[in-house]
């Protein structure tokens, strides 16, 4: 199996290499941030004011020199040209505004010096967002200490320390400083809170102080590192960042890494604005270590064997309504790859939705069971719409592990079924996985490439956005391929229209927690797009579901029957009109209470 690339935190970190400054610390603590960032290397020449700047082009050369020494490093990208100054700073600045690096590494003082500028006007006006790092840092730091203090720049500063400590496999501690006087409590630390309870590698401190400077340092003699935001101050003096960050950098025996955005503060920041921006930190860590790609799992003897140390069996059921021109080569692609070849698949089923085509009989025909799902269960009677198939699939499949694919798929490839059963067999705690790809939309008989997914970006992610933030990373929530554990399946109501997938997505989340779900890059995915007033009613039915999950939440009663119907606009030459039609997003309850399916369970 391929090894797993996930995304970084910090993609682009920038270095300057500073005539008469070794760099050597701050490549080491760059690396230490992200073992997959890239580094870029600017050369930096300060000429005091009333010099010629002609007189750099010894140094410059020797910055040259220096740069040139490092260029086979791997991760390493190299600015040639290096820059000569009266005002080193300023051209740092232009440089970061030309590179627009997620990272500016600077090391205090020697670089400070050189660069003559101060901490505090580099605060006052970062050009990115930026690390100052102070004191001996290991290569690889082991422990790390994370001071929470209520400050504005938390949410970076725990973003770099996740990188690290992923980077190193360290330890993280956050030290939770709460004033003696509850009730000055920061706002934004209680923000804050929210995510760092979603985090169990975290390890959590709690220490009531009006002294928070001797507070950090005192625990940092536990540890390797310490990373901090910078001092809570809208305007910093010119010869200070604040007094608790100034004692931290002058007096702790460790490492310490000072971070600030290049965002402004907030004037007043709300607990409410603190915890959107937190937010984004458990989605970015989500989205760098559980999104995957179908080549990592491509070695089929290597999934094999792990579904066998795991005695699990696996289903795959194809909910199919009129697709007689694709559903005959999705089967024979599946079977002939991952059950005949290699022994992957257990049951190939087919939950039909009543199809007036040759859907059946061509699935029949491939020796593949064939069930009406308006047929199956008949005491709890039939519902229309994909998701009532989903539902009944659960009672007509026995896998331990069950894989749904839409059976319009015209470039269907047996990589959409083993990539969707790759991160279930290599990590335990995975309960759900969702596929992603790009989706070419056809328009005028011809293909675009970067079309698709209409009712994703117009409906279903504007809706997760503004209700379920965590939920923000995933890229395709609509998408049909996706899969999980029958436990966790069993468990989930399912709602019987379009609203199936956002909904599983949801209730995943509730029940689960968003380490539960991984999403998985199955590349291309070529099917026949629905017109306009299709899509319509699909984001009506998503928006209903969307709703039902809010009102569980929230005890809210939002809807009503009649917001059930929707009206819909014809045209007939020479008049407009209006029609109506009902699209009601029912629900089925958990599988599990039902007792046909706690005897089926038995057998």
């Amino acid at each position: 199996m391929k090894k797993h690339r996930s995304s970084t935190l910090f993609r682009k970190i920038l270095v300057p290499v500073i005539h008469g400054c070794d760099s050597k610390s701050a490549l080491a603590v760059a690396r230490a941030i992200a073992s997959d960032s890239h580094i870029v290397l600017v050369g930096i020449v300060h000429i005091p004011e009333g010099d010629s700047l002609s007189a750099a082009a010894l140094p410059a050369r020797q910055v040259r020199k220096a740069l040139q020494g490092l260029k086979n490093e791997e991760r390493i990208r190299i600015r040639e040209h290096v820059r000569v100054s009266h005002t080193p700073w300023n051209e740092l600045i232009e440089a970061a505004e030309q590179e627009n690096p997620d990272l500016l590494l600077l090391e205090w003082p020697s670089q400070f010096n050189a660069l003559q500028t101060t901490p505090a006007e580099v605060f006052a006006h970062p050009p990115c967002d930026i690390a100052i790092f102070g004191g001996p840092i290991p290569s690889q730091p082991k422990r790390v200490l994370i001071p929470m203090r209520g400050g504005p720049y938390a949410e970076l500063a725990l973003r770099l320390s996740l990188s690290t400590v992923r980077t190193n496999q360290a330890s993280l501690t956050s030290l939770h400083i709460t004033p003696a006087n509850e009730g000055i409590q920061d706002a934004p630390f209680r923000g804050i809170d929210r995510i760092l309870n979603s985090l169990p590698e975290v390890t959590r401190q709690e220490i009531v102080t009006d002294d928070p400077a001797d507070a950090i340092l005192t625990a940092s003699r536990q540890f390797d590192l310490v990373v901090m935001g910078a001092s809570a101050q809208s305007v910093y003096k010119l010869d200070s960042i604040g007094p608790v960050t100034d004692r931290i950098l002058h007096e702790s025996k460790v490492g310490v890494i000072v971070i600030k955005t290049k965002r402004p503060m907030p004037v007043n920041m709300t607990s409410e604005e603190s915890s959107q921006t937190a937010i984004s930190v458990l989605v970015d860590k989500w989205f760098a270590e559980n999104t995957y790609h179908a080549d990592e799992f491509d070695d089929l003897e290597y999934l094999l064997d792990l579904k066998r140390k795991q005695n699990l069996s696996i289903s795959l059921a194809l909910p199919a309504l009129n697709e007689e021109e694709t559903v005959g080569i999705v089967i024979k692609t599946i079977k002939k790859a991952l059950m005949e070849r290699v022994p992957l698949l257990d049951e190939i089923v087919l939950i039909d939705s009543d199809s007036t085509d040759r859907t059946r009989e061509i699935a029949s025909g491939l020796d593949v069971p064939v069930h009406i799902h308006q047929s199956t269960l008949p005491r709890y009677g039939a519902r229309r719409g994909k998701g009532d198939a989903l539902w009944k699939s659960l009672y007509l499949t026995r896998g331990d592990l069950i894989i749904w694919l839409d059976t319009d798929i015209v470039n269907i490839h047996p990589h959409f079924v083993y990539g969707l059963l790759g991160p279930l067999l290599v990590s335990p705690e995975i309960q759900f996985v969702k596929g992603f790809y790009r989706r070419p939309l056809k328009v005028n008989n011809k293909m675009q490439a970067g079309g698709g997914g209409r009712v994703t970006e117009l409906t279903a992610r504007p809706l997760i956005n503004l209700f379920y933030p965590e939920l923000s990373g995933v890229i395709q929530p609509l998408s049909g391929e996706y899969g999980g554990r029958r436990t966790a399946l069993e468990q989930l109501p399912f709602s019987t229209g379009y609203g199936v997938e956002i909904g599983l997505l949801i209730d995943v989340l509730e029940k689960f927690g968003l380490g539960a779900i991984a999403q998985i890059d199955l590349q291309e995915r070529i099917h026949h797009n629905q017109p306009l007033e299709a899509l319509s009613k699909m984001s009506f039915a998503i928006i209903q579901t969307v709703m039902h999950k809010l009102e569980r939440r929230y005890g809210w009663n939002m809807l009503e029957e009649v917001n059930k119907t929707m009206k819909l606009i014809r045209y007939e030459p020479g008049r407009f009109f209006l029609d109506v039609e009902e699209i009601a997003e029912r629900e089925r309850p958990p599988m599990m209470g039902l007792p046909e399916y706690q005897e089926r369970s038995k057998q």
